[in-house]
């Protein structure tokens, strides 16, 4: 663990890894244990996650192991944070749907459309424009804003050549 927070480039990795490993169990949490279904936007915005845990991961054991470091580690955690931020940028733009601030898409919001056939009577709809929830004056797809884009911080701060080391 010593040569993971050697560096600030390391930190970045470390901080950017706890943060989206714990967003995506808690989402699951919420789904599986509270019961909450997320809507089709609520899925997509999972990708980020899908894709920056398995990652991070990966790199936090080659930085343990000596494998990875220097411009190679910093280039990769800035990857990660432009991976968080697409992602927070979906999240803010759903947020935005559900306040109202504009449309999403046809197939998700208002009721929904039918224009790829029936829909399955077996499983609950959930409206991409419908909050289920508010924690502290956000939605999911709000506090998934908020998590992405502090990730996409960290890692500018990380990749940052003033005392990457």
């Amino acid at each position: 663990m010593k040569k993971l927070f050697a560096t600030k480039t390391g930190k970045a990795l470390a901080i950017i890894f706890g943060y989206s490993l714990f967003s995506i169990v808690t989402a699951w949490g919420f789904e599986l244990i509270g019961g909450f279904i997320p809507c089709e936007l609520c899925l997509t915005q999972r990708i980020a996650y899908y894709i920056v845990v398995p990652l991070s991961a990966l790199m936090v054991v080659m930085v343990m192991t000596d494998k990875l470091g220097g411009n190679i580690l910093g280039w990769g955690v800035l990857l990660l944070g432009l991976v968080m931020l697409a992602g927070g940028t979906l999240g803010a733009y759903h947020a935005g749907i559900e306040w109202g601030f504009w449309q999403g898409p046809s197939s998700c919001t208002g009721g929904g459309n039918m224009s790829s056939g029936l829909p399955d009577l077996t499983k609950k709809i959930v409206m991409c424009d419908e909050v289920q929830i508010r924690i502290m004056g956000l939605s999911f797809a709000g506090w998934n804003a908020l998590v992405s884009w502090f990730c996409t911080l960290v890692a500018l701060w990380g990749f940052s050549k003033r005392n990457r080391d």
